[in-house]
């Protein structure tokens, strides 16, 4: 609800006002001057100031200045130009003549808190966008959608589903949409799948009793437990147990925890964003994960382009990048050569921003001029992954799995063969018969999120 402050010195003309103001569901406190006003109240929790502009041994537009940013809408029954004038000079928002009728002055009022209100949402936003790029540097087409998509998803408590290559910036888009919600007050709690032993991960996501397990001394506090009040953020989700996937979708839908050895249950409240690289459609359907966990966790999906796709963002990263590198390095004055910049450019980037930043980290570090060339950069050039498959070799294999490759694209071509040959082919084979290298097989294997086939 707005609040608005009404100074008047007649009570005749205050009381009327007010009663005006609050029909139209406005919070209305009152003054008797300007003095009094101050005393009272602290002017810069108001929305509004409505003002006479003559009062006792003083001017209605002195509160101006005082008012600390509070819009002030002057009125007076002594209507003039110049009077008009003079209060638009000092700083007022608008001014209205007595005697006015309740649909002047609501409309006025209605015209400033709406402009208000826009200014407001216009620099809020304006803040949020900052935030971003404070954290993740695009000013691509794909990377400027990513940013509406955080700066739309993180005041809600929806769940997020991040998918990119590895190296893309995940987690840096997680700690966004923590750091614009709600919640950025409590922890954000990180964990990698991939990282933790299957026989631990239950443990660690959901806390253990003492004596649970062999090895367990002492009771102990899983992250989902620990993400209370926050955010937990599960990176490569893709990789997480089919057990505790169960669990964890359980947590999802009742809110609540039990620790391993535990039969007391305890109610938690925290915001799950999920990454992958993976296709996790693609290992539902194989029933590597829970088609009911996906649902749940694909409420917003936000995807984060590759590098490579990115265009002139490369060398703006680059930069970015040798700056901050340069003060961790205590280096200043660094540059690209000519050479190198055409190299950054070229290059396919398959390890994403985090190759790229370990790139320019080792130029600062062998550089011994203010000039990183390319050598020091050591990047291998190779084909782009995309341009790997050409139609005669295509053609070349279409009979393996008996379909014409001009009805399909290059990456569902890719996706086909393997599915319906890995289970008889070696990754030599298949590497052979796709015309690519055994290190290119994997590279699109895990941008397309297609598991390995476990040996028996």
């Amino acid at each position: 609800m707005y609040r608005v402050l009404v100074i008047e010195d007649e009570a005749s003309e205050r009381s009327p006002l007010k009663q005006i103001l609050e029909k139209h569901q406005l919070k209305v406190e009152q003054a008797g001057s300007i003095n009094q006003a101050i005393e009272d109240y602290p002017l810069a929790s108001f929305n509004l100031i409505i003002t006479d502009l003559r009062l006792p041994g003083q001017s209605g537009t002195d509160i101006i200045q005082l008012a600390q940013g509070v819009p002030v809408l002057v009125m007076t029954s002594y209507a003039s130009l110049r009077s008009a004038v003079d209060a638009m000079k000092l700083g007022a928002v608008d001014y209205i003549a007595k005697p006015f009728d309740e649909t002047d002055i609501i409309e006025s009022v209605q015209n400033i808190l709406k402009k208000q209100a826009n200014t407001f949402e216009k620099s809020e936003q304006r803040s949020r966008v900052q935030q971003i790029s404070d954290l993740i540097y695009g000013r691509c087409q794909a990377m400027r959608k990513v940013f509406g998509l955080i700066n739309k998803v993180a005041p809600t408590d929806a769940n997020v589903l991040i998918q990119g290559e590895t190296g893309s910036g995940k987690e840096l888009a997680a700690k966004a949409i923590h750091q614009l919600s709600l919640r950025q007050h409590n922890a954000i709690i990180c964990l990698n799948c991939a990282a933790i032993p299957e026989s631990l991960i239950e443990s660690e996501l959901f806390g253990h009793e003492k004596g649970a397990f062999t090895g367990a001394a002492a009771a102990r506090t899983g992250l989902v437990e620990a993400a209370d009040g926050g955010t937990l953020f599960l990176d490569e989700i893709g990789e997480l147990p089919l057990d505790a996937q169960a669990r964890l979708l359980r947590v999802l839908q009742e809110s609540e925890i039990r620790r391993v050895g535990s039969t007391q249950s305890k109610k938690v409240d925290f915001r799950l964003i999920a990454a992958t690289h993976r296709n996790l459609k693609e290992l539902c359907r194989t029933g590597h994960f829970r088609q009911d966990l996906y649902y749940r966790l694909n409420v917003v999906q936000i995807r984060i382009p590759a590098l490579r796709a990115r265009g002139n963002d490369i060398m703006g990263l680059a930069e970015r990048l040798l700056k901050s590198s340069s003060e961790k390095l205590n280096r200043s004055g660094l540059t690209f050569s000519p050479d190198a910049i055409r190299a950054l450019r070229a290059h396919s980037w398959p390890g994403n921003v985090r190759e790229l930043e370990n790139v320019i980290e080792r130029g600062i570090i062998l550089c011994e001029s203010n000039v990183i060339s390319t050598e020091l950069l050591d990047i291998e050039e190779e084909l782009h992954v995309n341009a790997l498959f050409d139609e005669a070799s295509m053609l070349e294999t279409s009979n393996l799995i008996g379909t014409h490759v001009k009805n399909l694209s290059i990456e569902d071509y890719f996706q086909q063969f393997v599915l319906e040959n890995q289970h008889h082919m070696s990754e030599t084979e298949l590497a052979q018969n796709l015309g690519i290298s055994r290190k290119s097989l994997w590279e699109r294997r895990q941008k397309l999120g297609i598991p390995r086939k476990k040996k028996a």
